[in-house]
């Protein structure tokens, strides 16, 4: 149609109405479907590269449970093969994320050995909350990170010293210290981790009645511009699992189960105590903040042979990172 309209000098104006241009409906669809299908094979294929796409794979849970809506407008639409790309994409997804909600307990016979962990921010977590939880779960080993030379001081001053008198730390007044606590003697392990980022301790527990234990404080730098290097080298470079002696790393890895230089180091025998009893999916990073916590960073990986029996993920007041408390039976 036009619209005519009266000149002051006579005749008519036609002035043609436009018309907006649609976006077919197909295309709609595909520009909902294409960003989960790539999330998707970026995920299986670990292709993540770089500080920036590092960062983002670890929202791939929320990923997971969002690929349903493409999937959904996809099917309404009828468009066959969007839909059959955004269900391989979901399904993909869920494959990698719903096994840690999904886990359970392993009954075995052995020791009981108690593992926590908590990352102090820069030794502000609050200590007199930590040794009620030690008191509490009364851990064989505790493994500290941001650990300051006064947060050790707090630390004892509020009874750690009774509970875990043997230790190896390598405090520093920075976010680079780090601890390893325990009720059993302990022999320091010297240039078992390169010197990569964070101090990184690694020590054998002599277990009385059992094999030793060897246990290593995992402390990356987080995967952030550069940083992403050290990150990757870091993960590398922990050592593998021995058929010699049982291996427990336990800390803040700065890295989920959607990264892939985590899952390759699980795939030289370790796994993941919280994934392994249903635990995976609770978050421990940020703590104590106005949103909640959102994203799994901190963990307890052991030797294949070690049974889980629990894990307990708790806030800790002072620090932004969630303590892991892990319940294990070594073989």
């Amino acid at each position: 149609m036009s619209a005519p309209a009266e000149s002051p000098v006579g005749g008519t104006i036609v002035t043609p109405v436009r018309r907006r241009r649609r976006i077919p409906g197909s295309v709609l669809t595909w520009m909902a479907v294409t960003p989960f299908a790539a999330w998707a094979a970026v995920r299986v294929a670990g292709l993540e590269r770089g500080s920036l796409p590092t960062q983002i794979m670890t929202a791939t849970p929320y990923a997971a449970a969002g690929s349903l809506l493409p999937l959904l407008i996809a099917a309404a639409g009828r468009r066959r093969a969007a839909t059959a790309v955004a269900l391989v994409a979901t399904t993909a997804l869920g494959l990698a994320v719903l096994p840690r909600a999904l886990g359970r307990a392993e009954a075995a016979a052995g020791r009981p050995f108690k593992v926590m962990t908590i990352n102090m921010l820069f030794g502000r977590a609050d200590a007199g909350t930590i040794v009620r939880m030690v008191r509490e779960f009364d851990p064989d080993v505790l493994s500290t990170q941001e650990l300051t030379p006064g947060a050790v001081s707090d630390l004892d001053v509020a009874g750690l010293k009774e509970l875990l008198p043997h230790r190896v730390l390598q405090a520093e007044w920075s976010a680079g210290g780090s601890g390893i606590y325990s009720k059993h003697e302990l022999r320091e392990l010297p240039d078992v981790v390169p010197d990569v980022g964070h101090k990184m301790p690694a020590a054998v527990v002599s277990v009385p009645g059992g094999e030793p234990v060897e246990f290593v404080d995992v402390h990356p730098y987080p995967p952030l511009g550069p940083n992403v290097v050290n990150w990757n080298k870091a993960l590398r470079t922990l050592p593998s699992a021995s058929p010699d002696r049982v291996r427990i790393l336990a800390g803040d890895f700065n890295a989920s189960l959607d990264h892939a230089a985590l899952r390759g180091l699980l795939s030289r025998g370790y796994k993941d105590a919280a994934d392994q009893v249903g635990a995976g999916l609770i978050p421990t990073w940020p703590a104590n903040k106005k949103v909640p916590p959102i994203i799994t960073i901190d963990h307890v990986l052991v030797d294949r042979r070690v049974a889980v029996r629990a894990v307990d993920v708790r806030t800790v007041p002072g620090t932004d990172h969630r303590a892991v408390l892990a319940e294990l039976t070594l073989p």
